[in-house]
């Protein structure tokens, strides 16, 4: 999908990409391979070449970093697939105050479609060890996790800091009509959870922390297996929701015309 993405240059939003798709002009390359465009000036047009030159040259090196402030946050969910084996989904927990008011992270989880790991607080939580994980990885996939996970990482973990692209599902799915939070969208694409966590919410894992600050080993165990769920279920909803983005944008029906007229003009040719 990225590139086929013509929103990445200045003045370029979703209508004129679609303008280029349908004019058969489909990727990168073929932007910097064609002519004029009759809605560019050609100085325009030569300084966007340029900067596809340099999107590809990127791209080709596998550079997600410089992606995330070429493109809009709110697409960042067309490096999924490209990057999507290094690719790395995140949940918090908290103790239900806000930095500043005491509160602070009680565990992070991590699930890059393989492993799933668990950093919790007082055992191996620190700025220092969840950069040191997240190190391999070229995009982050949370829900809502912009607006609050990373955010409070920064704010209550000294020194964190994060800068690869990141694909936020929630705002993914209100992009396509899709309404609430992640339980009930789990619920709505049939991912299931375990009996023992079905129906908990953030105010129970909350409880549960204190329950462990009391020495309840069995509550760290019950609120490991919240996180994981929590984390897990996000690699699965991103590859649902990316496909609906990528559905919404019409690039298939482009590409799927353009081969049509390919395989005609080939058997005329013949």
């Amino acid at each position: 999908m990225i590139r086929n993405t013509f929103c990445i240059l200045n003045g370029i939003g979703e209508k004129l990409e679609r303008r280029l798709w349908s004019g058969g002009i489909l990727t990168w390359g073929d932007f910097i391979g064609n002519g004029p465009v009759d809605f560019i000036s050609p100085g325009r047009k030569r300084l966007m070449d340029e900067y596809l030159e340099a999107h590809l040259e990127h791209l080709g090196t596998g550079d997600a970093a410089w992606f995330k402030d070429a493109l809009r946050g709110t697409e960042h969910w067309r490096l999924f697939k490209i990057f999507r084996e290094q690719t790395v989904c995140l949940d918090i927990e908290t103790n239900g105050y806000q930095p500043g008011a005491g509160g602070y992270v009680t565990m992070v989880g991590l699930y890059d479609g393989y492993d799933y790991k668990c950093l919790i607080k007082g055992e191996n939580l620190s700025a220092e060890n969840l950069m040191k994980e997240l190190s391999p990885y070229k995009c982050l996939v949370t829900f809502f996790g912009s607006s609050f996970d990373v955010p409070f990482l920064r704010r209550s973990l000294k020194g964190f800091e994060l800068d690869i692209p990141h694909f936020d599902l929630c705002f993914g799915a209100r992009k396509v009509g899709l309404k609430g939070g992640l339980k009930k969208l789990e619920t709505e694409f049939g991912i299931q959870r375990d009996e023992e966590t079905v129906g908990m919410d953030g105010y129970d894992a909350v409880i549960l922390w204190n329950r462990v600050l009391k020495g309840n080993s069995r509550a760290l165990e019950l609120l490991v297996k919240y996180n994981r769920e929590d984390t897990v279920n996000l690699w699965s909803l991103a590859d649902t929701v990316y496909g609906m983005l990528r559905e919404s944008t019409g690039i298939d029906r482009y590409l799927n015309s353009y081969r049509s007229f390919s395989r005609e003009a080939t058997g005329v040719l013949s």
